[in-house]
């Protein structure tokens, strides 16, 4: 939830927390989102790994930072994903993982947890 929350912070759009914890081996969730430019994709991705690592948890990596067309930032049992429109179309995650459980990302409420 600190990843969708930072996200929605910085006006991320389509903020979709899916669950594959049964799905695969290398994390327990992925967050989708979309900027609108380049920079806002560089800036919410920033932001995210601001919250998460005051939180506690450092980033074991991250990807796309220079193009910022889809940026990747690894969590451990979280991976955020922050695409442009045209990437997440192209890539098209939401498909890939469409039988898995979306989990409810909070706007606005003040939930804070993972």
């Amino acid at each position: 939830m600190i990843v969708a929350q930072a996200a929605l912070e910085k006006k991320a759009e389509r903020v979709e927390i899916v669950d594959v914890v049964d799905k695969v081996d290398y994390a327990d969730y992925l967050v989708l989102m979309t900027g609108r430019s380049d920079r806002q994709v560089v800036a919410i991705a920033q932001g995210i790994e601001e919250a998460v690592e005051r939180s506690g948890t450092r980033t074991q990596g991250r990807e796309g930072v220079q193009q910022g067309h889809w940026v990747l930032v690894d969590f451990g049992d979280v991976v955020a994903h922050v695409f442009l429109e045209e990437a997440r179309r192209y890539y098209d995650l939401d498909g890939l993982w469409l039988d898995a459980p979306r989990v409810p990302a909070a706007s606005g409420t003040g939930r804070s947890s993972d």
